[in-house]
């Protein structure tokens, strides 16, 4: 086939575009990609991650299939992800099995910093203080004033020692004077949320989308957020620092991860996409409406807040000397 000049000319943008295209592709993904959720399906990290998957599926030219591997904490899908060797997986985790699981677990089977790249922080909620109805408090003071009162005749609930929950409410009564409390922990958020309704225990600390649904309809109380700034589906319930509490800011997050052996530009690659395909209006609105923070965040923005949070709460285990078997 002969090209014209004419012809050439008006072909020279597309084929400038080849080369750049070839090496952004690399020829990966050259099959389907398994993007592991260590949490079972319709939980608050398998929204997030099937909100990022569908996009990827969209411009890696591959299937991006989800692959729900619930158990320990999230430990079990989070060593999947770390021991993963075919190049074509990628994750999502938590605050637990990234920063607080090396300092409880003295046999973890994965080291988070050396089996696993950050790529980007995805989404983050805060945490609620809530409390049953028919305890006589309204506010945080009314809260701590009341446990004050009774020493260890109080219980909260949690996911099980060293969770988010059970550090942020220890942090908090550490905070306000060593507070005590009895520490209740269950198997998932929807056991303890049944006894909390029902007056079992009386005030948990617990990421806002497992409890938007019971503070909405009334069923528990919020009387505080663990946010800098007020919760903005339920603009009612004032912050902790409004309440008297400063720095204590903290939230429950979900950070795309792959292992370590990825290369560098692939990691970079999947930064990019998933910023992307947070910054979408419709991905953005279905992770609001669940009550999450989209942060869509460079690879190296990621690692920097990981090793922040796990200075943070794994040094709080270690001094209080938590430790769990496994």
């Amino acid at each position: 086939m002969t090209l014209t000049r004419r012809g050439l000319v008006a072909a020279l943008p597309s084929l400038a575009l080849l080369p750049s295209v070839a090496r952004a592709q690399d020829g990966w993904p050259d099959r389907p990609v398994r993007f592991i959720v260590p949490f079972p399906g319709g939980s608050s990290p398998d929204l997030t991650g099937r909100v990022v998957a569908e996009h990827l599926a969209k411009v890696l030219g591959q299937p991006v299939v989800v692959d729900n591997r619930a158990g320990a904490g999230g430990n079990i899908g989070t060593d999947a992800i770390a021991k993963a060797t075919d190049g074509h997986v990628i994750g999502l985790s938590i605050n637990g099995p990234l920063t607080t699981a090396p300092a409880l677990y003295p046999n973890l089977p994965y080291d988070p910093v050396k089996d696993l790249v950050a790529v980007s922080l995805l989404a983050r909620g805060p945490q609620f203080l809530v409390v049953n109805n028919d305890l006589p408090v309204t506010d945080l003071p009314g809260f701590l004033a009341h446990v004050r009162a009774n020493p260890g005749k109080l219980a909260f609930g949690s996911v099980g020692a060293g969770s988010g929950g059970h550090l942020g409410m220890l942090d908090l009564l550490g905070r306000t004077g060593g507070l005590e409390m009895l520490h209740v922990a269950y198997r998932g958020f929807a056991a303890a949320t049944l006894d909390l309704v029902a007056g079992r225990i009386q005030a948990m600390m617990v990421t806002t989308a497992a409890v938007l649904g019971q503070v909405q309809s009334g069923q528990i109380r919020a009387i505080a957020v663990t946010s800098a700034n007020r919760f903005a589906l339920t603009p009612q319930v004032p912050t902790l620092a409004e309440q008297g509490v400063a720095n204590a800011e903290s939230y429950g997050w979900q950070v795309m991860v792959v292992p370590s052996s990825t290369p560098a530009e692939r990691v970079a690659r999947l930064a990019t996409e998933a910023q992307r395909g947070l910054r979408e209006p419709a991905a953005r609105e279905r992770l609001e409406a669940a009550g999450f923070e989209v942060m869509a965040t460079t690879p190296a923005e990621a690692t920097a807040f990981l090793a922040e949070e796990t200075a943070r709460w794994g040094g709080m285990i270690r001094r209080l000397n938590i430790r769990l078997d496994g």
